[in-house]
């Protein structure tokens, strides 16, 4: 297995095929039973599948103390966890204590831990797990900025749409063999585009949709009385369709941070 900064791989298999482990072997949690890892880089973030988070510490405290540990000054921990908790929008705020955070909160609090020191590698086991709608576009966005900073990313996840459009490439576990599944490289990954929808006047009616389950969507947002939705490329003409079948309208339509080309490029592009 081989991983280059800016690369984002996806590990796949099946229920207990040994991806935790083999993310474990990675960030040098565990050792390998043979064969050896070699180029390590510094700075690595890890995420791992439960991130146990029953201290009366606040969140914030435990970010400041886990920067201090990596570091960094407790001013700047505490700037740089303020930071993240505030782009995912951490439910109860910087002070909560982490004993009174839902899984889905946790979630995020793990995820700023893993990004406080930019990291050379970060590593994600099921990091969408218990996120809510919101966070899924946040972490995406994570994703490309660790890659673009010269980062690579590996996660882990159970749905083949994100690992599609999150990823350049994949290796599957089977047998306890892990091999290269293929894919393209993390700077040429399938390119999104993100759909903002409005609902119809206030006399009509729209028909519910239950956007995240179609081919293609990747995350799903309210922005006020809009729908934001974030959708690979090469679907995004079936999303329109269904879009407008059920009374929406197309409020706005433009490449993302995924997408290098121009707001022209993917208008003409997607439709």
């Amino acid at each position: 297995m081989q991983v280059s900064g800016g690369d984002v791989l996806a590990v796949v298999g099946g229920n207990g095929s040994g991806k935790s482990t083999l993310l474990r072997i990675l960030v040098g949690l565990s050792r390998p039973t043979s064969g050896t890892v070699s180029g390590r880089p510094p700075h690595i973030g890890y995420v791992p599948d439960r991130f146990t988070a029953h201290d009366r510490i606040s969140a914030i405290s435990y970010l400041t103390h886990m920067g201090r540990i990596r570091g960094m000054s407790a001013s700047a921990a505490r700037a740089r966890g303020n930071h993240l908790l505030e782009r995912l929008s951490l439910v109860g705020g910087p002070n909560a204590s982490l004993r009174t955070l839902s899984k889905g909160n946790a979630q995020k609090v793990a995820l700023a831990q893993a990004l406080l020191v930019q990291p050379d590698l970060l590593v994600l086991d099921e990091p969408w797990s218990g996120l809510d709608a919101s966070a899924h576009g946040v972490l995406a966005e994570f994703i490309d900025e660790a890659a673009a900073q010269g980062g690579a990313v590996l996660f882990t996840d159970h749905r083949e749409a994100i690992t599609e459009t999150q990823a350049g490439g994949a290796y599957a576990i089977n047998n306890g063999q892990v091999t290269w599944r293929g894919g393209r490289h993390a700077r040429s990954r399938t390119s999104m585009v993100e759909l903002v929808l409005a609902a119809p006047p206030t006399d009509v009616r729209p028909v519910e949709v239950n956007w995240r389950t179609l081919p293609g969507v990747v995350n799903a947002t309210r922005r006020g009385e809009a729908i934001v939705l974030r959708v690979a490329r090469e679907h995004s003409d079936t999303v329109l369709l269904t879009a407008l079948q059920h009374q929406w309208s197309v409020e706005g339509l433009a490449g993302t941070a995924d997408e290098p080309g121009s707001r022209a490029d993917a208008k003409r592009a997607a439709l």
